[in-house]
């Protein structure tokens, strides 16, 4: 079937998206997006599930395996969604039994507007998403918001996990960024309002953009303006949560840490990787030139393989 699609299908996408192109047909691009992810996922070896947890209906990605090898939880940054990790899962699904998920708010999860979306309140909803798919200690990954928020759970919570990976966390903002002087003249290139807020999002927060072919980036621009409201709530929210002591978490992670960074990231300043490093006890910071604000999307196969190595190795007797 893979092979099918790669010679037979996959050559047609370019006149496909011609086609689209000049039929601007909402309809068609939506089919090529459903048709895009599911190959996707099926690469990843992941597929679509739904939990109820609390008042929330969740969404995930899910792997084979479970029980059989240690579990990998990938959590997302601010207004993403589990799709972030597909390209990154590829090169891990043979080892890891993978969850990944659509935090409360975002992707294909409810989104209540009545909710809290801090920081504190997303790691106690994780908390609960953990309990309901009944992983023994997994190990935990996260990138931007998703960082700070398992960080977060590992200084809370260290005996239930076995580790945790943070991608270019948040937390920390000692260090200036682009992002931070951008607010302060009242932008906030993280929200998209309309259609070209999105292109400019992706050249915002990636020094190594992937390759979106017009009919996927057009439906994930979409996505993205119908939850501006949610967003901004959102943003809000963990805003409203950051923590001036969050150096005092960093000193309670019990947890082995591995600190992945890019070095041109926008968003947050790679600087402030060091202090996570400093201040967390078992942990080692990594630098990646000529990568932004996500790296497991930028580069995913050297970020799953140094995810990889590091967790082979707190695992060895």
């Amino acid at each position: 079937m893979q092979y099918f699609l790669r010679k037979t299908i996959l050559p047609l996408i370019p006149i496909t998206i011609l086609l689209l192109t000049l039929s601007a047909c909402s309809g068609f691009k939506q089919g090529v997006y459903e048709k895009a992810m599911g190959f996707e996922r099926r690469e990843a070896g992941l597929e679509e599930k739904t939990l109820l947890v609390d008042a929330f209906r969740v969404a995930v990605l899910e792997g084979k395996g479970k029980g059989e090898r240690p579990t990998l939880v990938l959590v997302h940054g601010f207004g993403a969604s589990k799709e972030v990790w597909l390209r990154f899962s590829r090169h891990l699904k043979d080892d890891f039994h993978i969850v990944a998920i659509d935090l409360p708010g975002h992707g294909d999860s409810s989104k209540p507007m009545d909710k809290d979306y801090g920081i504190s309140s997303q790691m106690g909803y994780l908390r609960a998403i953990l309990a309901e798919i009944g992983a023994d200690r997994p190990h935990l990954a996260g990138n931007s918001m998703g960082g700070a928020i398992i960080t977060l759970y590992a200084a809370r919570f260290p005996e239930e996990i076995g580790s945790i990976t943070l991608f270019n966390p948040g937390g920390v903002y000692v260090y200036e960024s682009e992002l931070m002087q951008c607010l302060a003249r009242g932008e906030n290139p993280l929200i998209v309002k309309e259609h070209g807020d999105f292109d400019r999002l992706i050249d915002f927060s990636m020094e190594k953009k992937p390759f979106l072919p017009w009919p996927i980036a057009s439906v994930m621009a979409e996505k993205a303006v119908a939850n501006r409201s949610i967003n901004d709530k959102m943003f809000s929210d963990t805003r409203r949560d950051a923590r001036n002591d969050f150096g005092e978490v960093l000193a309670s992670v019990k947890v082995p840490a591995l600190i992945i960074w890019g070095r041109h990231d926008r968003v947050i300043n790679a600087e402030n990787g060091r202090i996570f490093e400093e201040r967390i006890p078992d942990s080692r910071l990594v630098i990646l030139e000529d990568v932004g604000h996500a790296p497991m999307i930028e580069t995913p196969q050297v970020s799953a393989q140094l995810m990889e190595e590091f967790v082979v190795s707190i695992r060895k007797p």
